[in-house]
């Protein structure tokens, strides 16, 4: 099963879409916040992305941008806009096809299947991690926020991923140092609280201030 995201303002059109997808044993997700299209990304992890150009807001191209900041998951266009330009345009900003309207449902079925086949035949899935903006893709330990790359060091890298798996919960810091020590060699807890210093100070560098909060006695905290 293969989970699908449609980012759809046409809300009939997008159901039909859904429950033809469904009928093929796929998982699908509507977009219903056109303004917080990479929350749902995240939060959904989707195997493929079915686009439309005219959206609310932002259109297709600028999603499809922002996602390609973050994931390599296959992006496939759906416009009216058939033209030549709108599939060469289509294509220059990182989609893998495009379906024309109206829809024909067997000829869109048949196209997904073969990119999501071609695709995952070939390589695993890219997951990531997203709170308040900030992205963790966990194939290649990278971080984006408002488009700009946060470099990680390998432990900056395994406390985000800790916190980010456990948002909203207070992780100990014996947690931490277990993920660190069961991945590389013994880490003294002052050698932790230098790692979690330096990661706080480049995140606030980027513009994500009290990403990670300190709960004094127990640990630290994403929320």
């Amino acid at each position: 099963m293969y989970r699908i995201l449609i980012i759809e303002d046409d809300f009939s059109m997008a159901q039909v879409m859904k429950k033809h997808i469904e009928s093929w044993g796929n998982e699908v997700k509507l977009i219903e916040d056109f303004q917080n299209v990479l929350h749902t990304f995240a939060d959904f992890d989707p195997h493929m992305v079915l686009v439309d150009i005219m959206l609310p807001f932002f259109n297709g191209y600028h999603w499809c941008d922002e996602i390609r900041k973050i994931s390599n998951v296959p992006v496939v266009f759906i416009s009216s806009a058939s033209d030549n330009m709108n599939i060469v345009m289509a294509m220059n900003m990182g989609g893998d096809d495009f379906i024309a309207k109206p829809v024909d449902l067997s000829v869109m079925m048949a196209k997904i299947q073969a990119i999501l086949r071609r695709t995952y035949n070939m390589a695993g899935k890219v997951s990531v991690l997203e709170h308040r903006g900030a992205v963790l893709n966990l194939n290649d330990a990278s971080m984006v926020y408002d488009g700009k790359k946060i470099e990680l060091t390998k432990n900056e890298f395994r406390i985000m991923q800790t916190m980010l798996e456990n948002k909203g919960k207070v992780v100990s810091r014996d947690t931490l140092m277990t993920k660190l020590w069961q991945m590389d060699c013994y880490v003294e807890e002052n050698t932790l609280t230098v790692n979690v210093t330096r990661l706080r100070k480049k995140l606030e560098n980027a513009g994500l201030k009290n990403f990670i909060t300190t709960k004094i006695g127990s640990g630290y905290i994403v929320e």
